[in-house]
């Protein structure tokens, strides 16, 4: 089964260990969240992932290596959202999605511009499609930035139906609570739609539990625990990660769904 596939990832930078031997496998259709306390090395995965990092170990994308492929035919079949874009230009908000298109030319300006549409409309900005990019909130730029990876995608599923993968490092850190479920709604929708296999960084742990099928747990530069968000989010892994106890309690409206409440008690020493 093709797969987005990671075999004993390392990386250090400034002589310090951020990746220690991380081995992941990401399924098409599958939807996963890395989560661990700051400084485990989460977004520096999702860019080793990204062919951004020279890394030791391997990577596979649908059985290919990593290494062996350009950045255009990497992009033909994975894409990704950043946590900050970088983009200051002044450019409409359609030009900022019609970035997503850039890897496929074969694809006519009439399929490009009707894969557009259904992009903004998956990622519920078609309200914005008038607007420049720079007047936007930062809300509003991170969720043209998903519209756009989501017609990146898109066209590669018009081009062929061959699995890819979405990397989205913290996609709801600047969103309110309503746009952070539309969100992660419209990517589990896709998820299922499509063979698309999804990895995802966040912060918010019953985030991660209502809508991710594994949860992998992240410490010390390495996969302390991955599986189900039953089987992952328990005390004493949650307090292996974060150094905080948690409750773990019924979700009121998912059943197989683990609530956490972290405890507002903190074992600190004053010196």
């Amino acid at each position: 089964m093709s797969s987005f596939y990671s075999d004993q990832i390392h990386f250090s930078r400034q002589q310090k260990t951020v990746l220690q031997g991380i081995s992941l496998r990401l399924q098409a259709g599958e939807v996963i969240s890395l989560l661990g306390a700051n400084g485990a090395g989460k977004s520096t995965f999702l860019s080793a992932l990204a062919g951004e990092l020279k890394t030791q170990g391997n990577i596979y994308l649908n059985d290919v290596s990593l290494s062996a492929m350009t950045s255009a035919q990497q992009a033909r079949s994975r894409s990704m959202l950043p946590q900050q874009s970088g983009l200051s230009f002044d450019l409409g908000v359609n030009d900022v999605i019609a970035m997503g298109a850039y890897p496929f030319p074969e694809l006519s300006p009439d399929t490009t511009h009707h894969l557009s549409q259904l992009a903004l409309h998956k990622a519920e900005v078609s309200q914005l499609a008038g607007r420049r990019y720079l007047e936007l909130s930062g809300g509003e730029q991170q969720r043209v930035h998903y519209a756009r990876a989501l017609l990146q995608l898109l066209c590669g599923f018009e081009v062929n139906p061959h699995p890819r993968y979405l990397l989205l490092d913290e996609p709801t850190a600047s969103l309110d609570p309503l746009h952070q479920h539309a969100l992660l709604h419209s990517a589990c929708q896709l998820a299922r739609h499509y063979q698309l296999g999804i990895l995802m960084v966040l912060h918010e742990v019953n985030l991660a539990s209502q809508y991710s099928d594994r949860i992998a747990l992240l410490a010390n530069g390495t996969v302390f625990a991955c599986d189900t968000p039953q089987q992952v989010l328990t005390s004493a892994n949650l307090y292996e990660v974060y150094g905080i106890h948690a409750h773990i309690l019924p979700h009121p409206e998912h059943s197989t769904k683990p609530l956490v409440v972290f405890s507002s008690t903190l074992n600190t020493t004053d010196d």
